[in-house]
């Protein structure tokens, strides 16, 4: 078997055989084939596309490229709960304590932010003590003992990924829907839990800008994972604007502080009531739908979900005193407000602009070398289709930065809002749940 005639096969639109799918995982990973045969592989791949059955080939090649954990000694049917990206996107740091509190198993394993989008673990990093490297004996004893846990990744998991993103990244092969599916679906799955759920992103802060691409990549991913012996089912949420009103790790923390005692925004609330009572269902810890929403709010209620976030953040060794008083978070020297300049209904709010900017005020990094400033960001106060008088608090941009470096962000964050006389109907943040 040679790469060469791969490359030509799937070049000329037909299948690649498990054997053929195999041989180019393998020999790559193995450093038998070289990253110029693999991009090609790649590119044929993004103009050609692959079939479930393929996709599913690679994604548990890739899976098995490298250690794969075993969670069976863990308590319960654990889930877990991936989203594709997006601003403002503190739904793991809500959503894991209340699934928890509820009785499932969430051994969750997240990644850092990079560009526009957030990373749960710099976000989790904001709360000073914390630590994400967390494995072996004390990873299992901390999710059987409390029921959740989020941890960085460990190296040793899907090294096919890692080498496969580097050269997509450069080599224009990212937006590949059969590879971007392969690349999360392999993630999860090595990280072992039983239940998986997709929170597919939508919108211009969101990797899928429609929900046509958002649609054809959810049913990909369900289909591998069901294919792969897990129970995985996926939401499509709206991200044409931020989830929520805080924009920035720090910020963000507070807000899911927040939404565990209830008093979340409206968006955040029900995404994490959606997606939950999914999960809890998976879990096998709700007989349906209703009556894993019924158990998530009397979670809220009864401070139950609240008490599971302070007890993670405790065997994490971060400092819960933070998270009891969140006054005590550090507010950056800088607090700009932008207020309209007419009066009005706002029609759109580009999640993409408002999370491009929140990483220039200090609040995410371009490079993975780059150093957050976890107070920096954005917290919003008009969203879409609310009504704005004319010099109206529309957000504050917060920041260390100096006013020659922010001042242009000004102008960028006032063209991600358009204003209009009409009326507008707020968006709602789920847009379809899809379970085959």
């Amino acid at each position: 078997m040679r790469m060469v005639d791969l490359i030509i096969k799937k070049r000329d639109g037909h299948e690649l055989s498990d054997e053929e799918i195999t041989f180019w995982i393998d020999g790559y990973v193995k450093g038998e084939i070289p990253d110029y045969q693999s991009s090609a592989m790649q590119m044929a791949i993004l103009f050609r596309g692959m079939n479930n059955r393929e996709i599913a080939t690679l994604t548990d090649r890739m899976e098995h490229s490298g250690e794969v954990l075993d969670l069976s000694h863990l308590k319960g049917v654990k889930v877990d709960k991936h989203s594709t990206g997006g601003v403002g996107d503190k739904t793991s740091l809500v959503l894991g304590p209340m699934v928890a509190a509820c009785g499932a198993t969430l051994a969750k394993m997240s990644g850092r932010g990079l560009g526009h989008t957030g990373g749960t673990l710099d976000k989790l990093e904001s709360i000073p003590g914390v630590t994400i490297a967390i494995e072996g004996d004390r990873f299992a004893k901390q999710v059987n003992s409390i029921g959740c846990a989020i941890v960085g990744q460990t190296g040793s998991l899907v090294p096919a990924d890692k080498k496969m993103y580097a050269l997509r990244d450069v080599t224009g092969t990212v937006e590949s829907i059969p590879l971007i599916a392969a690349s999360v679906m392999s993630k999860k799955l090595a990280s072992g839990s039983d239940a998986i759920l997709l929170d597919v992103t939508v919108g211009e802060g969101a990797f899928m800008k429609n929900m046509d691409d958002a649609r054809t990549l959810a049913h990909i991913m369900v289909d591998i994972g069901n294919r792969l012996g897990r129970n995985t089912k996926a939401v499509l949420s709206d991200m044409s604007e931020p989830l929520g009103l805080a924009v920035g790790n720090a910020l963000e923390v507070k807000e899911a502080i927040a939404a565990l005692h209830g008093k979340g925004p409206e968006d955040l609330m029900e995404l994490c009531y959606t997606a939950g009572s999914i999960m809890l269902v998976q879990a096998n810890c709700a007989k349906d739908l209703e009556d894993g929403r019924k158990k998530l709010h009397e979670a809220i209620e009864s401070g139950a979900a609240f008490e599971k976030f302070v007890k993670m953040i405790e065997a994490q060794g971060g400092d819960i005193s933070y998270i009891l008083h969140p006054e005590k978070f550090v507010v950056a020297k800088n607090l700009i407000e932008i207020r309209s300049e007419q009066e009005g209904y706002v029609k759109s709010l580009d999640a993409l602009d408002i999370g491009i900017a929140s990483m220039q005020l200090g609040g995410g990094r371009e490079t993975l070398e780059d150093v957050i400033d976890m107070s920096a960001g954005i917290m919003l106060n008009k969203k879409i289709g609310d009504y704005v008088k004319k010099g109206e608090l529309l957000c504050t941009l917060h920041t260390n930065k100096s006013e020659k470096e922010y001042a242009p962000i000004i102008e960028d964050v006032k063209k991600a809002y358009v204003i209009v006389k009409e009326k507008v109907e707020a968006r709602p943040v789920i847009r379809e749940i899809i379970e085959k």
